[in-house]
């Protein structure tokens, strides 16, 4: 593992948003995984600024993200959902069947959590 050192937190999300534009030029069916909370909204920042300014495609990108609040709808403001449409996907060209995020609303989650494993 190679730990780097950036001067700021704005170097940082560029630094990361260029390692992803890397992998996504080689690898352009990479599967991401992806966090919420205000860490990474410097990342995706930058990754919609590249998509807009520079090209980057995410056309056949596959993301997973980590969790989701239970009881509330994708729809739901302070849903896991919510914001990363907000704050990243509604602003890249990524199919909406390739974002898997957990359903805070499903009826079993035990057979859920296996269904997203099996993914």
């Amino acid at each position: 593992m190679e730990i780097i050192i950036t001067e700021s937190y704005e170097a940082m999300s560029k630094r990361a948003a260029q390692e992803v534009a890397n992998l996504l030029n080689t690898k352009p069916n990479a599967v991401l995984g992806l966090a919420t909370g205000s860490t990474p909204l410097g990342l995706y920042r930058e990754l919609i600024r590249m998509h807009k300014e520079e090209g980057l495609d995410f056309s056949q990108v596959i993301t997973f993200n980590l969790d989701e609040y239970v009881g509330l709808s994708k729809e739901h403001p302070q849903s896991y959902h919510y914001f990363m449409n907000e704050n990243l996907f509604k602003h890249i060209n990524i199919p909406p069947q390739n974002i898997h995020i957990p359903s805070g609303t499903t009826s079993n989650y035990k057979a859920f959590c296996q269904w997203y494993e099996d993914r």
